[in-house]
């Protein structure tokens, strides 16, 4: 496997570096917003740690031009920042980071959660295409259809939908969606919010099929699956 790591300290870059080579890893790295953006789109690694603030382009604006892209929509992102601010944690959790490391960190933590992203983008669904209604979802091909209309949403949004399916029926919490759509477990209330505005977006691009989306008082949200 192939991992990128970004970031501005030289230091940061060799111990992450010592630690991904050891897991058998062939690392590249890169200093600076504009080497790292060519080295994600050019190599294409199954795994990238990002730091927040760099030279040129930042972490948050690579994040989301990658989540664009169909090369790199899919890529494990791990994004690496000294801020603790809670607003910077949920914006690049917003563009599509799959984790969030806070510096000073562990090197065992930091590996455990690099084995945790790595191994949930692995795991293929035993059912790639998921027809309720007028509603299409090929996950494999990470396309929605409405009526046969190709409806487009981006990568959380998506992750979302294909979650709320996958529970068949059962009521998800926010906790729960922001964990197994944003690979979040420390949530707090402004991220509890995150989901809510998701949910919102979505129904509005699937239309007729949005009422599909049950909004569960109190509790959170469920996927219908009748009618």
């Amino acid at each position: 496997m192939k991992a990128l790591i970004v970031d501005d300290e030289p230091a940061i870059v060799d111990l992450l570096w010592h630690h991904l080579e050891k897991e058998g890893m062939h690392c590249l790295k890169a200093f600076e917003g504009e080497t790292a953006l060519h080295l994600a789109r050019t190599e294409q690694p199954d795994l990238l740690v990002l730091d927040l603030m760099l030279p040129g382009i930042d972490g948050l604006e690579i994040c989301r031009l990658l989540r664009r892209e169909r090369g790199t929509a899919r890529m494990a992102i791990i994004m690496l920042t000294a801020r603790t601010e809670e607003v910077d944690r949920v914006v690049g959790l917003e563009m599509g980071a799959d984790d969030y490391v806070i510096k000073p960190f562990s090197p065992r933590e930091l590996m455990a959660r690099v084995k945790a992203v790595l191994r949930r983008g692995r795991e293929l669904p035993a059912e790639t295409i998921r027809r309720v209604g007028a509603l299409e979802v090929d996950e494999a091909r990470y396309r929605v259809r409405v009526a046969g209309r190709i409806v487009k949403l981006t990568v959380k949004e998506f992750d979302l939908l294909c979650a709320l399916m996958q529970a068949r029926g059962r009521v998800l919490n926010r906790e729960q969606i922001l964990e197994m759509v944003w690979r979040y477990a420390n949530v707090e209330e402004i991220e509890s919010r995150t989901v809510d505005v998701h949910i919102r977006r979505l129904r509005e691009k699937l239309g007729e099929e949005s009422r599909r989306i049950v909004t569960v008082k109190g509790v959170g949200y469920r996927f219908e699956t009748e009618g």
